[in-house]
Formats: structure tokens, sequence, C-alpha cells
């Protein structure tokens, strides 16, 4: 196991040529203290585990030291927002520090957010707050515990440092980890400039790092299309499934390796309700609960788009018309697998369907709803005596009757968690880390990496919301 010290980098984005990023230094974070530190985070770099005890850790963590062998960089891209074109945007407050490998043949981007003002801060302070810190910490383990593809967060820097977003806060850093952190937005930079080159530069670096099984094909693009799409369909999918709302799906937050990434005014569902709208800042509801399957396809277009220049359209077509077979088809098996079923049958998805509805006219809590229908009590979302709950449950139960027989309540609640990350979690957990109270955070860190077992001593954490923390708001800034 090696010391923060001892991480050995590669760099090899910043071998690239210079269009793609601004060679910069974190802005130091004033007197800085360790909040939190991810175990199994570190493990993924090999990190010793006692390196949350490092002294100078803090000081790396904000910006003040400078890792061995890493380079600093931000990278620029572009992207819709809002389905708004903005032809330059890149990482205003985050910085690339390098790529790190580990024993078992991995690398791992090290991603600093927060680091201070950059050339795409765009008249930003290029701070995170440590409420933004929190939350995307939690989360991103939360979601490596449910399984779901995501960057995944080793620690964060706290400072009583001033930074005003609504109100005044404190800054805070988070370091970060992926395998990589191109974008969508990444390529749309490039296409729209009509740099052909950069292009093609940025996609034989994406392909050849994370994509060699495409790289042997008759057009390696249109493979790496298709894999893309793939991928987008399946996390997509698979946030569905969880009741998870992402909140801010700019093409700039859509990563080329389908993973979770950019956490900001996300919500897991408490009662029910397709069209829920978890950002505050969106107004018009674009981003939508039941909007990601449309928007996660619209995304993918315009990333279709960018490498029009390096492959043929219709080949373009093809690998975007394959996006609705593959979401559905991995929707439907996570679902099933939600209701204990493993086989096919026609009228599954209507069987779905109708309960989504169930739920929404009862108002039904998502997690704790799938979580019950394993077990011998079962679940009601609209009580014994209401019909429509009554009809669906013979449904439900003659369907049962043509799966073959297993211990199907175990393999329940191996797919149906117990705990997500609730709003109300993390803003208990962001109440005490600004009173400088940290261990709340990894108590609830530990309890969402597992969220399949049972945790007797922190069953709270398994509540739906009260009325008054159902009432957060969380939005762009967050």
């Amino acid at each position: 196991m090696r010391r923060i010290t001892d991480l050995v980098f590669d760099n090899s984005y910043a071998r690239l040529h210079p269009a793609f990023y601004e060679v910069v230094n974190p802005t130091p974070l004033p007197d800085p203290y360790l909040v939190a530190f991810s175990p199994a985070a570190a493990s993924l770099l090999d990190l010793d585990h006692s390196q949350a005890a490092n002294p100078d850790l803090p000081a790396y963590l904000g910006g003040e030291r400078r890792l061995p062998g890493s380079e600093p960089i931000a990278q620029v891209y572009a992207g819709h927002q809002f389905g708004v074109w903005v032809p330059r945007l890149g990482d205003g407050r985050a910085f690339l520090l390098g790529e790190v490998g580990n024993g078992r043949g991995e690398s791992w981007d090290l991603h600093l957010k927060g680091g201070g003002q950059t050339a795409f801060s765009r008249g930003g302070d290029g701070r995170s707050v440590l409420r933004s810190a929190v939350r995307e910490y939690l989360c991103s383990e939360a979601m490596n515990g449910l399984g779901i593809p995501t960057t995944r967060a080793l620690a964060i820097a706290g400072s009583d440092f001033p930074v005003l977003r609504e109100t005044t806060e404190t800054a805070a850093t988070l370091l970060r980890l992926s395998p990589s952190h191109v974008r969508f937005g990444t390529f749309e930079y490039f296409a729209a400039r009509g740099e052909v080159g950069r292009l093609r530069e940025l996609a034989a670096y994406v392909v050849g790092r994370h994509f060699p099984e495409t790289a042997g094909a008759a057009n390696r693009h249109a493979a790496f299309l298709g894999e893309v799409v793939r991928r987008t369909a399946h996390l997509v999918a698979a946030w569905m499934a969880a009741g998870f709302c992402h909140g801010v799906l700019n093409t700039d937050n859509m990563s080329v390796l389908g993973i979770t990434l950019d956490y900001g005014p996300f919500g897991f569902l408490d009662d029910f309700d397709a069209g829920h709208v978890c950002n505050h800042s969106d107004t018009e509801g674009r981003y939508a609960y039941d909007q990601q399957p449309a928007i996660g396809l619209w995304n993918l277009a315009r990333f279709a788009e960018a490498l029009l220049p390096l492959m043929p359209e219709t080949a373009a077509r093809d690998a975007l018309d394959g996006y609705r077979v593959e979401f559905a088809a991995e929707y439907g098996r996570l679902m099933r697998a939600k209701l204990g079923l493993i086989l096919e049958h026609p009228g599954d998805a209507e069987l779905v369907r109708d309960l989504l509805m169930l739920l929404q006219a009862s108002r039904v809590d998502y997690t704790g709803f799938f979580r019950e229908l394993g077990t011998e009590r079962g679940a009601s979302p609209g009580g014994a005596g209401h019909e429509g709950w009554q009809a669906w449950r013979r449904r439900y139960e003659a369907r049962l009757a043509a799966e073959p027989s297993r211990a199907r309540g175990a393999e329940m609640s191996r797919v149906n968690p117990r705990y997500v990350l609730r709003n109300w979690i993390a803003q208990e957990a962001i109440e005490h880390a600004q009173r400088k109270e940290f261990g709340r955070i990894e108590e609830i860190r530990r309890v969402l990496a597992a969220p399949f077992d049972e945790h007797p001593d922190f069953e709270r954490y398994a509540e739906p919301p009260s009325t008054a923390a159902g009432e957060i708001a969380v939005s762009c800034s967050s």
C-alpha cells in the first residue's frame, strides 16, 4: 500500500496538444483541514487507508502542495446547457492532476474540484462549497454501492474561507476519481470549431485507452459511438430503476464512458412522482425524472453530430437507433429483478407501467415499496381495500406463478436497496460538517456503501423524509 506522495502519475492527457487544456495550478485553500476520506476509493489507488491521518494530506487536497509527478491542467470542452449551445466551457473550478495506475492494471484520473480559477471560470470564483462537496462525496460512493457506474470520491478538504453562493458558505475541495473525465462536450468543442484534426486526435486517444475492442472494427468511430450509446442507455436505465434524478443532464455533464458524472442538484425519489424535478433551477422541467431517457438520446444525438466528420451519417444514425432497444431491454431486466422475476414474458412492461401509475396515484415511497415487496409482509401502495392495487396484485401473483421456484425474497433484497442518499440524509451530514462534526459523514458513507444490507443501528436512514425535510431545495449551486 502506498502513501499519498508515492502515487505514480502517467499524465497522458497532458501529452495531447495544448488545445485540449490550460496548464494551471490550483489556488491554495487557506488553512485546509480534512473533512472526509473514503477507504474504499483509496483502495482503487492502492493507497494506504492510514493516509487519512497524514497531517500533510489536507495541504495536498487543498492545492497548497503538488503531488509529486502530477501535472495540473484544466480541460476544455463545450456543451448544450438546458438545450442551449455554449461554445466554450471547460473546467472552471476543477483540475486534472494526472492519472495514477494500480496493481490491477487500472488507471484513474485524479480530479480536484474547487481548486480556484482557471481560464474557463467565466467570472466565477473557482471554488466549491462544503455543502456541494459533501453531497458529491456521499452520492458517488452511494451510487457505487448500488452498482451504478460513477465517478468515485477519495477525500474532502475544508476551509473557513468564505464563498458567496445564495448565502455565504465555506470553501472545500473534493478529490474525485474516474478512468476519464472526457465528456460529450469535449468532442463538441472541437467539432464546432471545425478542428477535425483535433477531433480525430481526441477520438484516437479515447478509443485507444478506453475502447480498444472497437479499434479493429471496419469503422472504428462508428463502433465507438455504438458502444457509447449502449453504455449510456444502460446508465440511464440504472438511474430510472433506482429512482435517481441527475438534475443537470447537459452534454458537458455526460461521460463518454457511460458513468455518472458531475453531481449537483441530484435527488432520489421519495414519494413516487414520474414528473419529479429535483433541481429548482430547472424551471421548465427539462431534466425531470421521466425525461431522463429522452434526454439521454438527445444528448447522444449531439455527440453523434460531433463525430460526423469521422464517419458516414448513416453509420451514426444506425448507432443512435440502438439506444431505445438497449434502454428498453436493460430497464426491463432491472425492473423484472426488482419484482423478483427472472424470465421475460409479454406484458411485463405493462405490469411495471401500471404499478408505477399506482405508486404515483398513492404517493408511495419508491425505495421503501420495492424493499417491502420482497418481504413476507409484501407492500401495498393503496391499502388492502384499494381496488386498483388488488387488481394489480392478482396480476403480479399470477406472473410469479409462472416463475421457477426459488428463494425470491433473498434475491429481491439484493437488488432493492434498503438505503439511498435521500436529501434529508445529505442535509444532516452537511449540517454536522458545518459544525466541524465529521463523523456523521463517515457513518452515512458506510451505510450507503452496503445499501442492500440491514444496518440495525442505523434504521432511521431508511426512513422517507419528514414533511419539513421534503422541502429541502437543491439547485445548480448544489
